[in-house]
């Protein structure tokens, strides 16, 4: 557990490829198990309950997403705030963010999760959640409420303990709760019986112990960034409200970026139930629990390269940001195309995981997922870009891009395409608009990209 956190990171001097690598590879594999936490609720929910109960988990799934992406929100801003104030030597006012990204944070989730408790049902009639799902989409839905606080401390902590200089105690803070996850997966839904509950449960429980490994190396192992007792006076009062409002507008772009999948998934549910019913939802629901591992590939990318960009920025030095940018764009690049191999070629052993050989949802998915699997170069080079802006606190462009990819071109592509395209449409509507998105990105920045690169 020693060597887990200390890595004697330098942002500042550090050469910037072994920097990245040493921040990339722990992110990657956290990323990687942190996504398995939602990868292995579907394989044991479909393989143990059946694709009614997998469908009805996808129209839960937004509320994790959302909840991941407010969770960005405040780690990403934090950590980007943290970085400058750091560059700067203000050591203090980092710690004073820090403090308040994990206390404000959590506090606001609760109060969200009573909310969505007592509105459940009008919720889920919201998400697109027929008669015959919503039983079994409640039962998923009341366990995980409590498990989204976790998620948020789990999140924030993560950044704030790469930026401590310890991306392996981060990533071990992923990884550990991943591999629990598969366990008591299988635990609750095959030997206790307890169905698509007994998935959530294990949701929440490995969330849990996340939350308490953050807690333990901020309170016993932080070196840099330590916790900072806060103050209940009126002044004090608004100060951590405007410090969390700048926060807030620095990670904004990450939150819309979860708020995407969100979409993509509330969007196409809709419309995959009105082309093709409970199979449709249910074959586009492999393409949703596959989609979030090719997003947070890509998003360890930008948050590896995050530190490094943010802490030079804030102490001026150019040479290093732009160098650091262009190794960002070069591995999201590569991270894109591995992507598209593996869900194409490996389409058909992927689906089988979740779904019955044979069965309807599993033909839909097996002629769909490839197409789908187009999207995933552009959307790595959208997420490596915008993961730069926010890094240089250009917040409203970096919103605007996610804007973009998440709503502006989305949801028109999900209802005109399939009329275009009447068999392959639906499945196209997200590759197009990350290409779209990417074209905008290049075409209205084009000499920026150009000088910085």
């Amino acid at each position: 557990m020693k060597n887990l956190e200390r890595d004697s990171i330098d942002f500042g001097t550090s050469k910037i490829r072994p920097l990245f690598r040493s921040i990339f590879f722990p992110t990657l594999l956290s990323m990687v198990f942190t996504s398995l936490l939602t990868v292995v609720d579907g394989i044991f929910v479909g393989q143990g309950v059946g694709s009614d109960a997998l469908a009805a988990v996808n129209i839960v799934a937004p509320v994790f997403l959302v909840t991941t992406g407010i969770a960005l929100m405040f780690g990403v801003g934090v950590s980007v705030v943290a970085s400058i104030h750091l560059s700067h030597g203000n050591r203090k006012a980092a710690n004073i963010n820090v403090t308040q990204a994990l206390v404000v944070a959590p506090m606001l989730m609760t109060i969200l999760s009573v909310i969505l408790f007592f509105g459940r049902i009008p919720f889920l009639r919201l998400m697109g959640c027929s008669d015959a799902l919503l039983p079994l989409a409640m039962r998923y839905l009341t366990p995980l409420l409590p498990g989204c606080v976790f998620i948020l401390i789990e999140t924030i902590g993560t950044f704030v303990i790469r930026l401590d200089g310890s991306p392996r105690f981060a990533s071990a803070v992923g990884i550990v709760p991943g591999i629990l996850n598969i366990f008591f997966d299988w635990l609750f839904v095959f030997p206790m019986k307890m169905g698509i509950a007994g998935s959530s449960v294990a949701t929440t429980v490995c969330c849990a112990i996340a939350s308490g490994m953050v807690a333990w190396y901020m309170l016993r192992r932080s070196r840099s960034v330590h916790l900072y007792r806060l103050k209940l006076s009126r002044t004090s009062l608004y100060l951590t409200i405007r410090n969390i409002g700048y926060m807030s507008r620095s990670g904004f772009s990450s939150m819309l970026g979860e708020l995407a999948m969100s979409m993509i998934m509330l969007t196409g549910n809709y419309v995959f139930i009105r082309l093709m019913g409970s199979d449709g939802v249910a074959a586009f629901s492999v393409a949703c629990y596959l989609y979030p591992i090719v997003f947070m590939v890509n998003n360890s990318v930008a948050q590896s390269a995050q530190p490094i960009i943010s802490y030079n920025y804030g102490a001026g030095d150019r040479e290093r940001v732009r160098e650091a940018f262009r190794l960002s764009l070069r591995t999201a690049a590569v991270c894109g195309l591995l992507a598209t191999a593996v869900l194409t070629l490996g389409a058909t052993p992927l689906i089988s995981l979740f779904l019955q050989e044979g069965t309807r949802p599993y033909e839909i998915a097996t002629a769909g997922i490839p197409l789908f699997a187009l999207s995933s170069v552009f959307f790595a080079l959208n997420i490596a870009i915008i993961g730069y802006y926010q890094s240089i606190e250009r917040n409203s462009r970096a919103a605007v891009y996610m804007l973009l990819r998440g709503l502006v071109f989305l949801v028109p592509a999900f209802i005109l395409l399939p009329r275009l395209i009447p068999s392959q449409g639906v499945w196209l509507a997200v590759p197009v608009t990350e290409c779209l998105t990417l074209a905008v990105i290049l075409l209205s920045k084009e000499r920026e990209l150009r000088r910085v690169l």
